[in-house]
């Protein structure tokens, strides 16, 4: 087994929630304020996850006041605390940029039944 396995191999999550590009998710992610630490949820649409192993990430978008918000997650980081997925998102592509340049209900994508 070459090195780079043996280091990642106990930094991987097991318990990770399973979900897909287009679901709504609650992303809990640990903050640290000075010496106190708190988590804050981040909820929008997943449109892209990329990469695999311990490197593997997804984006969250979502519209705040008016302005589209987007952040990347490692999955495998210690400061998400829980993945909830809210609703399940039927889409036929593997990469929703272009919800970037939809507004209103154009911008949303239909659940999954």
């Amino acid at each position: 087994m070459d090195a780079l396995k043996l280091i990642t191999e106990g930094q991987i999550k097991e318990d990770v929630t399973s979900f897909n590009v287009g679901d709504t998710v609650k992303v809990h992610v640990k903050i640290k304020e000075g010496n106190r630490e708190r988590i804050q949820v981040f909820e929008g649409t997943v449109i892209s996850r990329r990469g695999g192993g311990v490197s593997e990430t997804f984006t969250v978008r979502r519209v705040s006041y008016g302005v589209g918000v987007e952040k990347v997650f490692p999955v495998n980081s210690p400061n998400v605390e829980k993945i909830e997925v809210i609703r399940k998102g039927k889409v036929r592509r593997s990469k929703l940029y272009y919800l970037r340049d939809r507004v209103g209900k154009a911008a949303k994508v239909k659940e999954q039944l």
